[in-house]
C-alpha cells in the first residue's frame, strides 16, 4: 500500500492548485484525477485579482497571463443584437495594462497588486498540470479513478482503479476538489442547499482564426445578445476561441444558430456542444474528520461573475498551509477546524453574490420581446430600454471587486478578532483595512518592491516601529515549531496607511492579529493563530489605529 501524507482527488484548477502548495510546503501529496488528461473545453475565462496574487506567490502569475488576452486587449463587454449590428451598450473596462498603471500609482492600498487575467481553463490546466509534475514532494497520477475510501482515527484508505487495477493508498488526509458531482462529497453523504437546476443552457464551443479580427462593432471579451435564448459569446483567451453559451433546444442547427447570432459568414470549426445546468448551491459542511472538500464540491454558482474558480482557489490556499502545519506538527487542533469555518462563510457569500449579479443580467434580459431586431419605432424604443437598463443592471456581474478583495475571517478561532463587526462585506466596493481577518492591502515599498514579495511562507510580524521586542514572540513560535519571520520595515507610509505599528501575517497573507505593543501576550497569541487557543481566550489588539477603513 502507498502512503502520503496527503490525497487530493481532483485535478482541475483547485485541486492543481492545492496539490502544487501542498507540495511546496514539504507534503507527501498524490494528486488522482480520473480523466486521461486535462480538460479539453474552456469552463472558467478569469482569474480573478485574489487568484492572480495568490498565483504571484506561487512565482506563476507572469507563465498564466502568457496564455491569455494580452495586457492591452480590450476588456470591454457588449450587448448586441448580432456582432454586426450596432451595439445596444458598450460597457467599457479597463485593460490589464491600464490596471498595472493605475496600480503602480496607488499609494492607499486600494488596489490589487495583480490586475484580473482572462485566461481559459482549457489553457490554464495544462500549465499547472506541468507545474504539479515538476513540484517536489507531489505525485501526479491521471486515469486514476477515486472508487471508495474510509478513514479512521489515524488515517484515511482509498481505493483508486489505474488502467484496470486497483490502486491502495493510505494517507493522514484526503481532499476532495472533483467538481460538482464530487464523489467525494457523496460517499460522505454532505448534501448541497440552495438552488438546484435554476436554469438549463448549452455551451458550443468552436474555433475561428478570422471572427475576432471581422467584429465590426469593437473589440470586447464578452457579447450577450439579446434573445430568447439568453445568449452569450465568449471570447476566450487566444481570440481564436469562442463559447456561445445559448438555451438552445436539442436538434437546433448549432451551426446555423452561431451564424445567425453572428450576422455575417465566416470560417469556423465547431468542436464540442454540452448541456449544462445553472445552480446557487452550497455544502451544509466542508469536512468530515480527516476528509475535506474544496472547490466545485462544496460550492456551485452562475458563471456570471466569475465566482467558481477562483473561490475554489481560495479554499485551496487557505487549506493547504493548515494542512501543512497541522502535519508537521505545529497546528493545533483548532487549526484545521477553522478551514470550514473561513471558507464555508466566504462560498456562502459569493453564493449570494452571484446570484445578485445574475438577476442583474436578467433585469434586462426580462425586457426582450421579438421587435428588438425590428427597424421600427417600437424595436428602436426597446433597444434604448435593454440599453439603460444593462449600463446600470448588468455591471453587477463585472463589478464585484469587494466579494474578491475584501472578505474577511473574522470571528474564526485562529483570528485575534476585534469588536468591529465585519461578518459582512460590499460586493462592489473594495475598502482596504487592517483589522484582523482581511487579507493584507497592497502597498508599495520606498524600495519599489511589494510588500507581499517580501513577505514568507510562514507567519509574518510586520514590524514598522523597526525595533519592537519581538523576542517573547519568536521563542513561542520556536517552542512549538512553527514558522515566524520578522520583518522590520521603516516605511512611514506604510504605518500610516496600515495605521498599527505592529501586523501579524498567517501564511495566506491574511491579517491574524495588529496591535503596537505584544507585551504579555505574545505567548497567547502564538498558540492561538496556530491553533492551540479557543477564541474565547483571544489576544486583544492594542492600540491600533484605524486609518485605511
Amino acid at each position: 500500500m502507498e502512503t502520503f501524507d496527503v490525497v487530493v482527488v481532483g485535478a482541475g484548477p483547485v485541486g492543481l492548485t492545492l496539490a502544487i502548495d501542498l507540495g511546496r510546503r514539504g507534503v507527501r501529496t498524490l494528486l488522482a484525477e480520473q480523466d486521461l488528461t486535462t480538460k479539453p473545453w474552456p469552463k472558467m475565462d478569469r482569474s480573478n485579482a485574489r487568484t492572480m496574487e495568490f498565483y504571484r506567490r506561487l512565482g506563476i502569475a507572469e507563465r498564466v497571463r502568457k496564455l491569455g488576452y494580452p495586457p492591452e486587449a480590450s476588456m470591454d463587454v457588449f450587448i448586441v443584437t448580432r456582432l454586426k449590428d450596432t451595439p445596444l451598450a458598450r460597457l467599457h473596462y479597463p485593460n490589464v495594462a491600464e490596471c498595472r498603471t493605475k496600480i503602480a500609482n496607488c499609494e492607499d492600498g486600494s488596489e490589487p497588486l495583480e490586475p484580473y487575467q482572462l485566461v481559459s481553463q482549457n489553457k490554464l490546466e495544462p500549465l499547472l498540470k506541468e507545474i504539479a509534475e515538476h513540484t517536489p514532494n507531489l505525485t501526479v497520477q491521471y486515469g486514476c479513478e477515486l472508487t471508495k475510501f474510509e478513514q479512521g482515527e489515524r488515517g484515511v484508505k482509498a481505493t483508486f482503479v489505474q488502467n484496470g487495477v486497483d490502486r491502495l493508498v493510505s494517507s493522514s488526509y484526503l481532499v476532495g476538489c472533483d467538481g460538482g458531482t464530487s464523489t467525494v462529497r457523496k460517499n460522505l453523504g454532505i448534501k448541497l442547499e440552495g438552488q438546484g437546476g435554476i436554469r438549463s443552457t448549452r455551451q458550443i464551443f468552436f474555433r475561428s482564426e478570422q471572427l475576432y479580427d471581422r467584429i465590426p462593432i469593437g473589440k470586447g471579451r464578452h457579447y450577450y445578445v439579446a434573445d430568447q435564448q439568453a445568449s452569450a459569446f465568449v471570447v476566450q483567451g487566444d481570440r481564436k476561441e469562442f463559447t456561445l453559451n445559448s438555451a438552445l433546444p436539442e436538434g437546433a442547427d448549432i451551426e446555423q444558430e452561431v451564424r445567425n447570432r453572428v450576422g455575417f459568414d465566416f470560417d469556423f470549426q465547431l468542436i464540442n456542444v454540452s448541456n449544462w445546468k445553472l445552480h446557487l448551491l452550497l455544502a451544509e459542511r466542508y469536512r468530515d474528520r480527516r476528509v475535506f472538500l474544496a472547490g466545485d464540491a462544496v460550492h456551485l454558482v452562475i458563471p456570471t461573475g466569475g465566482l467558481g474558480m477562483n473561490t475554489g482557489v481560495g479554499d485551496a490556499l487557505d487549506l493547504s498551509w493548515k494542512l501543512a502545519g497541522t502535519i508537521a506538527g505545529w497546528g493545533g487542533q483548532t487549526l484545521l477546524d477553522s478551514y470550514e469555518w473561513e471558507r464555508r462563510k466566504v462560498g456562502a457569500r459569493n453564493v449570494k453574490a452571484s446570484g445578485w449579479a445574475a438577476a442583474g443580467m436578467g433585469m434586462w434580459r426580462a425586457l426582450w420581446r421579438p421587435e428588438v431586431t425590428e427597424a421600427s419605432s417600437a424595436g428602436a424604443q426597446l433597444r434604448a430600454e435593454i440599453a439603460r437598463t444593462a449600463e446600470v443592471h448588468h455591471r453587477r456581474v463585472h463589478e464585484m471587486i469587494g466579494v474578491e478583495l475584501g472578505y474577511s475571517y473574522h470571528g474564526s478561532a485562529v483570528i485575534a478578532s476585534e469588536a468591529h463587526d465585519d461578518s459582512d462585506w460590499d460586493t462592489t466596493t473594495y475598502t482596504p483595512h487592517t483589522r484582523p481577518g482581511v487579507r493584507l492591502p497592497h502597498m508599495w515599498l520606498k524600495d519599489g518592491r511589494a510588500i507581499q514579495d517580501v513577505i514568507g511562507s510562514g507567519y509574518t510580524l510586520i514590524d514598522l516601529t523597526g525595533d519592537a521586542d519581538t523576542k517573547e514572540l519568536e521563542n513561542s513560535f520556536r517552542d512549538l515549531g512553527a514558522p515566524l519571520q520578522i520583518l522590520r520595515l521603516e516605511e512611514s507610509r506604510l504605518r500610516e496607511v496600515y495605521g498599527s505599528p505592529l501586523l501579524l501575517l498567517r501564511p495566506d497573507m491574511h491579517i491574524a492579529w495588529r496591535g503596537s505593543s505584544l507585551a504579555g501576550q505574545a505567548a497567547a497569541l502564538a498558540r492561538l493563530v496556530t491553533g492551540h487557543l479557543d477564541v474565547e481566550a483571544s489576544v486583544p489588539s492594542s492600540g491600533a489605529r484605524e486609518t485605511v477603513g
